[in-house]
């Protein structure tokens, strides 16, 4: 994933040796500072609203919320920039030039780190006029701070951040007031964020993490998505899902074989979990579909059913959907395509890369210096090291550079440098933007709205991971290859691409069952195993069909770069999920 920047002090807030001279600032009691603290920012205002392209006097412009801008043609191509920071949009003209369809890109986001696409249709408002919604992405930060007393007086710092899970990084243990001044400080009584009470308001500076973050008490017993339901201990009823026009049927559990009781056991479970232990394990949706029909949908700690969601490695196996779906289109798409020709380095020197194919890439076998497991300092190609440098903008370039340290197929390293690169052939090949194919191919075949593509510097798809998906469309790409490679009656894979990439070809770590961007593993169900395969990503993102039993489940989690987002695989489907079949 690209860093998270560090954000200037003179524009979010003051440095923290500033902080105790601030005017109004107070000497701080223990006793004030005890209690659960909340701040959250947003950043931007990013451009929003009905965005309105038309020609007036000749010009095509293109106005939304009281920013213009004028508009290129040429030939089917339509492009604008806003001035500024504001947004800007790339699309075409159908064949009868009654909608134009294309990609919104926003500016890089603080909380994310970089910049998105996401697909945005404008359609007829009158002659020579056509309209549609700009959704950016939010762009915020959330922190809550649990404050308590230990045996000994001093206070018990405890710090959460759903977006980025930043609590695990900068391990706060201790609050510490003394003159003044407030400070966070971790196990080895390092200063992690510092400032000053005024007034009711507890201000923290955490530097590079946005600046300074106003923290407000919540009062006791009152409504907070610190908790995984507003409030402790609070009592789960079922209801189904609502029908929603996204293509999926819903219906009850018992509709399709599921224990209500069992199922209810597991959301109390998820309903009481602690909230203020690192450790704990935080699920932000939990979703299941059975026989097609989604019965369950559930949200935890204020995420909610429109909300997209960072999917981190879960999106890697869209580049898989992409990949089947260019080919059942016709394109010139397939996994033996060469990797450096196709990428015009036909005349590169070492056979083995001359030998590399996306096949070898989508199976993590590319041979290339690269592993984003390895112990520091990590190899050049890993995925930190690549998105983190600002030295050179074009990450193809610097992957096609790297040397080879194996043969192509030789072993399965996990890199995200590989499926990166692999889009990017599929890009070349097809003379096509990543994003306007993920569009044709496999967000609007499967009724997909709002989600984004994170991009590279210069403006490619970034197929190493990070889309956000609205929960109910992750959960798309389990049930299409559940289905075969169909949706609703319509193909878009084909079936053999489902079974070729759902086959365990590699061992990555101490996973032996490795395919093209799908994890696979085997549950013991009542006497047997059952086969399962699953897009993963960094936290608990898991889009998992279990096609033996006609079931997918999707989870959602905040536990990012801790083992505990595993828990869905690993804990809940097999003690709670599974048990709950009945027929």
């Amino acid at each position: 994933m690209p860093r998270l920047p560090v954000v200037a002090t003179l524009v979010f807030g003051l440095a923290p040796a500033l902080a105790p001279h601030v005017a109004g600032a107070q000497a701080t009691s223990d006793s004030s500072l005890v209690g659960l603290w909340t701040a959250k920012k947003y950043f931007g205002p990013y451009v929003r609203g009905r965005l309105v392209v038309d020609r007036r006097g000749g010009e095509w412009r293109a106005e939304i919320a009281g920013r213009s801008a004028p508009v290129r043609t040429a030939g089917d191509t339509v492009s604008f920039a806003l001035p500024g920071v504001g947004g800007s949009f790339t699309g075409r003209f159908d064949s009868r030039r009654s909608t134009i369809a294309g990609q919104w890109v926003q500016p890089p986001t603080v909380a994310a780190g970089g910049r998105f696409a996401t697909p945005l249709a404008l359609t007829s408002c009158g002659a020579n006029c056509f309209a549609g919604d700009v959704v950016p992405l939010d762009d915020q930060f959330t922190f809550y701070l649990r404050v308590t007393r230990r045996s000994d007086g001093s206070l018990a710092a405890f710090l959460r951040n759903p977006e980025r899970n930043l609590g695990r990084f900068l391990r706060p243990e201790r609050l510490d007031p003394a003159n003044g001044a407030v400070r966070l400080l971790n196990a080895g009584g390092d200063t992690v964020a510092s400032g000053f009470m005024r007034g009711d308001v507890l201000s923290l500076f955490i530097e590079g993490r946005g600046g300074s973050y106003d923290f407000h008490r919540v009062p006791p017993d009152s409504f907070s998505d610190f908790y995984p339901r507003g409030r402790p201990s609070v009592r789960y009823s079922y209801e189904p899902p609502r029908a929603r026009d996204d293509g999926w049927k819903v219906g009850t559990l018992e509709q399709v074989g599921l224990s209500r009781a069992k199922i209810t056991e597991l959301m109390q479970m998820l309903s009481d979990a602690a909230s203020d232990s690192m450790n704990a394990y935080r699920l932000h949706g939990l979703l299941i579909a059975r026989h097609g029909i989604l019965v369950l949908e559930e949200y935890f700690f204020g995420e909610y059913a429109d909300k997209p969601h960072d999917t981190r490695s879960g999106s890697k196996s869209v580049l898989n959907v992409l990949i089947g779906a260019a080919m059942q289109a016709g394109l010139p798409v397939s996994p033996s395509l060469p990797v450096y020709a196709t990428m015009g380095d036909s005349a590169v020197a070492d056979p083995r890369k001359r030998a590399l194919t996306v096949e070898h890439l989508i199976n993590m076998a590319s041979g290339l210096d690269c592993d984003d497991g390895a112990p520091d300092p990590q190899p050049p190609g890993s995925e930190d090291v690549l998105t983190q440098q600002d030295t050179n903008p074009d990450w193809y370039r610097m992957i096609l550079g790297l040397k080879m340290v194996r043969d192509p197929g030789s072993q399965a390293v996990y890199c995200s440098i590989n499926p990166h690169l692999a889009g990017g052939v599929v890009a070349r090949a097809t003379h096509r933007a990543l994003p306007d194919l993920i569009w044709e191919l496999v967000g609007r075949p499967l009724d997909m709205q709002h989600y984004y593509v994170l991009l590279a510097p210069l403006g490619e798809g970034y197929m190493g991971g990070g889309m956000r998906f609205r929960p109910r469309d992750y959960t798309k790409l389990a049930q299409l290859y559940l289905n075969g490679g169909t949706w609703n009656g319509r193909r878009i894979v084909s079936a053999d691409w489902v079974r070729r990439s759902t086959e365990p070809r590699y061992s990555i770590g101490s996973t032996k069952n490795y395919g093209y961007l799908w994890w696979m593993g085997d549950y013991p169900y009542r006497g047997r195993t059952v086969r399962y395969y699953f897009a993963a990503g960094n936290g608990g993102q898991i889009s998992l069909a279990i096609p033996e039993l006609d079931l997918v489940v999707t989870a959602l989690g905040g536990n990012y770069a801790d083992r505990s987002g595993q828990t869905t695989t690993r804990e809940l489907i097999p003690q709670y999920v599974l048990p709950a079949i009945d027929r």
